[in-house]
């Protein structure tokens, strides 16, 4: 049985604070009070904030990946208690993380520009398969790339290329893929469609999506873009300075909000909706 079949919720986070020690000139802060979430076995749940709101921090924090952080403070939790597929993430110690990350595909801010540059993209997706067992086959690894390659709907005649090779949005997909390759319960992904060009933004949306319906992971999706997340999400949860202020799906946090940030995405949300399609929102 793995951690999440025993745990129930791949994601449970219950009034969880967030703090970044003091770091040379800055002093500790408060990123993030209060955070309450549980994500669902299947489901996909759209962080949305502006910049500053702590999503970053949350999604950083929940994929372990702040325990690898060593060139600067790294977030602590200080406060609630927060659960990743069975493992307690407070006080989560390193070699666990190791764990965990075999099971969470994270899909970094900015993993399409942070792609080993000396390494092809057949090594790039592989590694994490490697990493996991030294002695996996080379042949059986090399068709399991070239699977993952495809399903992210890029030319298996790119996998001995460099990511100098590759546009924004090539480089996208093959970050989504290495995040995929050990075909984890969880998908984190944090601002997916950062840096690549707004023509092809949609087709990256949907094609996650796409893979998450078709292996059913679980996922929790950062964005600060709303059209991103109404694309994806099944649910919506709205921080704004550190904290909780909306969580439904996308009609209810919309369609009768209090907070004043959540005011205006609605107000923006419905202004940019065509014609046609605002008369069936409001009907």
């Amino acid at each position: 049985m793995t951690h999440g079949a025993a745990h129930g919720y791949p994601i449970s986070a219950s009034d969880l604070t967030i703090e970044y020690p003091p770091h040379g000139a800055s002093p500790a802060y408060v990123a993030v009070r209060g955070f309450t979430l549980d994500v669902a076995p299947g489901e996909v749940v759209g962080l949305l904030g502006a910049a500053g709101s702590g999503k970053s921090t949350v999604a950083n924090v929940l994929a372990g990946d702040h325990l690898h952080d060593t060139h600067r403070a790294a977030p602590v939790i200080t406060g609630g208690e927060a659960t990743v597929l069975g493992y307690r993430m407070r006080g989560l110690s390193r070699r666990k993380a190791v764990e965990l990350a075999f099971d969470v595909g994270h899909l970094a801010q900015d993993g399409a520009m942070t792609l080993s540059p000396d390494r092809t993209v057949a090594e790039i997706v592989g590694e994490p398969v490697l990493l996991r067992d030294h002695r996996y086959s080379r042949r059986s690894l090399t068709a399991k790339v070239a699977a993952m390659v495809d399903a992210v709907r890029l030319p298996l005649h790119m996998m001995p290329k460099f990511p100098y090779e590759l546009s924004g949005g090539q480089r996208q997909r093959v970050a989504l893929a290495r995040a995929l390759i050990l075909e984890p319960t969880l998908l984190i992904a944090d601002d997916p469609t950062a840096g690549i060009d707004v023509t092809v933004r949609d087709a990256v949306v949907d094609l996650i999506g796409e893979i998450q319906r078709e292996r059913a992971f679980s996922a929790l999706i950062v964005s600060h873009d709303l059209a991103v997340l109404d694309r994806i999400a099944d649910r919506i949860a709205v921080l704004d300075h550190g904290e909780m202020v909306a969580l439904g799906t996308l009609e209810e946090v919309l369609d009768d909000p209090i907070h004043p940030y959540v005011k205006r995405l609605s107000e923006a949300y419905f202004r940019d909706l065509p014609e046609e399609l605002l008369d069936d929102a409001t009907a």
